[in-house]
């Protein structure tokens, strides 16, 4: 697996391009290609210089460079392995795949940036579903215990429905919403962006639930 496929955007949106002519220094070199909404277009390149560049260091400083291998008894002037990745262009082919404008059954549309959930700015939004009895204060406390962990949103503002759609335009995982019953039986309603489905979770889970998905630890163990 090439590392930007952990970021789930599919096999299929890659390719290895192949260099046909080659610098007189090197023995291979490919690009790692991304279907952009114009056509494929490099992410990556990665070229094999062979030990050009070392053993032109050691030939014009007049020192050897050479490594030693105990298994092989040998001494070898090491290959060096140039890889060029450009931050704009996997910032444009996360957002050109994560972007969607989606079409739902009720005939409304829904603008959702569905980035990989350890890159997403916000991770967990809290909302109250309502602006009285007590659950803005409930929402607050629910922040408090999380916010040490990753970035959270509070928001209150219009209407639950509205504020799914900013945080869905945002890239937000995770909404969190208190509700009356979450007075009585701890839990909440934990909303996912991309499914849009909901679920009841105990408060006292949130932190283990979220975490999982949105640390750049779980990212990194696909690769």
């Amino acid at each position: 697996m090439v590392p930007q496929q952990a970021l789930g955007f599919g096999a299929e949106n890659y390719r290895f391009h192949d260099h046909d002519k080659l610098a007189h220094y090197a023995n291979a070199a490919t690009d790692i290609e991304f279907k952009m909404p114009f056509g494929f277009k490099e992410v990556e390149g990665i070229h094999s210089r062979t030990n050009f560049d070392l053993s032109q260091h050691e030939k014009f400083s007049g020192k050897s460079i050479k490594y030693f291998d105990p298994q092989t008894n040998e001494s070898y002037t090491p290959y060096v392995i140039e890889t060029s990745i450009g931050v704009d262009r996997m910032f444009l082919s996360i957002m050109c795949h994560a972007f969607e404008e989606e079409k739902l059954e009720n005939g409304e549309t829904r603008v959702v940036l569905k980035l990989p959930a350890a890159l997403a700015p916000v991770k967990c939004a809290v909302m109250p579903l309502v602006k009285k009895d007590g659950l803005p204060e409930k929402a607050r406390e629910i922040i408090d215990s999380l916010k040490f962990h990753f970035n959270c949103q509070y928001d209150e503002k219009d209407s639950i429905g509205k504020r799914y759609r900013r945080q869905d335009a945002i890239g937000t995982p995770y909404c969190v919403t208190v509700d009356h019953d979450t007075l009585n039986d701890g839990c909440v309603t934990l909303r996912f962006r991309d499914t849009m489905e909901q679920e009841r979770v105990a408060i006292s889970e949130l932190n283990n639930i979220i975490e999982d998905k949105v640390s750049i630890a779980s990212l990194l163990k696909k690769l």
